[in-house]
């Protein structure tokens, strides 16, 4: 029989690359990681790891046990919060999400969610997604509201164990202009006739990925300011520093500025839900995932841009805020992925 904490001494080398770090992070010795490593080959009866001047490289059997451990884990972590809950007063529901997509899609989620389950106890946690995905693999959220843009999901059949992908809607990038921009006045862009404009990046890593859609319409990207924060980007807009490609959700209609849609190929972010797959979902999460992809359906097409400024809502810093059922009240804008 494997013992699992052998598995989460391979699940350490694995993540540090080496017996040393491992060992540093388990509070072990290096001699004791070594040991573990051994006994578990001997188990198998096959090598796990190789160790070299270089680090540490797993074999297929090892990498086939790491997966494993990432899943023995993640059941474990939510067998624990399960168990948790049966001794709370209250059910408790933590949600992870990114800002613009929490700030637009969550208040009338949340809001359908209390009026059918007021007796759960909400814990929203503002996270991008390469750290929200882990949040919910090992159980520190129910459930998470994550994007990516063009490429697979963060999570796709056969990859992170354990984890499920459910799309919820498309997010178009719209270009924002500064308001006596020469093109202002238009429906739509090619983005080959902005080759001569500064760009503002309202998230750093988006940046590849606005020089790829740059390539194709011909030009090199010349960044004039980059941000994490989309309302930010759009106020230097605003200020003539540039122009910006915004998603749709996280428009601000900031003053000074005009909203025009992007010729084909059209760029776009995708939004979706990360849920826990091959184990009992919690009756709370799947219903929270049911009132965001209401919300998600209740959404225009895209096929225009939206104008106006955009809704705000509460959302809670990195760290979590627990409170009772409360729907979320508008006021605190925070920054924007």
């Amino acid at each position: 029989m494997i013992d699992v904490q052998r598995l989460r001494v391979l699940r350490a080398v694995a993540e540090h690359g080496s017996f040393n770090k491992a060992a540093g992070a388990l509070l072990l010795t290096p001699s004791a990681v070594s040991q573990h490593i051994a006994a578990l080959e001997r188990t198998l009866g096959q090598p796990v790891a190789v160790r070299s001047t270089r680090g540490v490289t797993l074999t297929e059997p090892g990498r086939l046990l790491v997966e494993a451990a990432e899943t023995i884990s993640a059941e474990l972590d939510q067998v624990r919060r399960a168990i948790d809950r049966l001794t709370h007063d209250r059910p408790r529901l933590t949600v992870a999400t990114f800002t613009s997509g929490g700030r637009h899609l969550l208040p009338a989620a949340l809001a359908r969610f209390v009026g059918t389950h007021p007796e759960v106890e909400l814990t929203v946690l503002e996270s991008e997604p390469e750290d929200a995905v882990p949040m919910v693999r090992s159980g520190a959220a129910d459930l998470a509201l994550a994007y990516h843009f063009d490429g697979p999901p963060p999570v796709r059949p056969g990859g992170r164990p354990g984890l499920a992908w459910r799309p919820l809607l498309e997010d178009p990038l719209r270009l924002v202009l500064p308001g006596g921009h020469r093109l202002a006045g238009r429906t739509s862009v090619d983005l080959g006739e902005l080759s001569g404009d500064r760009w503002v990046l309202g998230c750093l890593k988006t940046e590849a990925f606005l020089r790829r859609y740059a390539e194709l319409a011909g030009f090199d990207l010349r960044v004039g300011a980059s941000t994490t924060d989309y309302f930010f980007a759009q106020t230097l807009v605003a200020a003539g520093v540039g122009v910006s490609l915004v998603p749709q959700v996280a428009l601000a209609g900031a003053p000074g500025t005009v909203v025009v849609g992007v010729e084909p190929p059209r760029p776009a972010r995708h939004i979706g839900l990360v849920l826990p797959r091959g184990r009992r979902t919690d009756s709370s999460a799947e219903a929270l995932a049911e009132a965001l992809a209401a919300t998600a359906t209740a959404e225009p097409s895209g096929d225009h841009p939206r104008s106006g400024p955009a809704p705000t809502a509460r959302l809670l810093p990195r760290g979590g805020l627990r409170g009772g059922a409360q729907a979320p009240e508008p006021g605190v804008t925070r920054p924007v992925s």
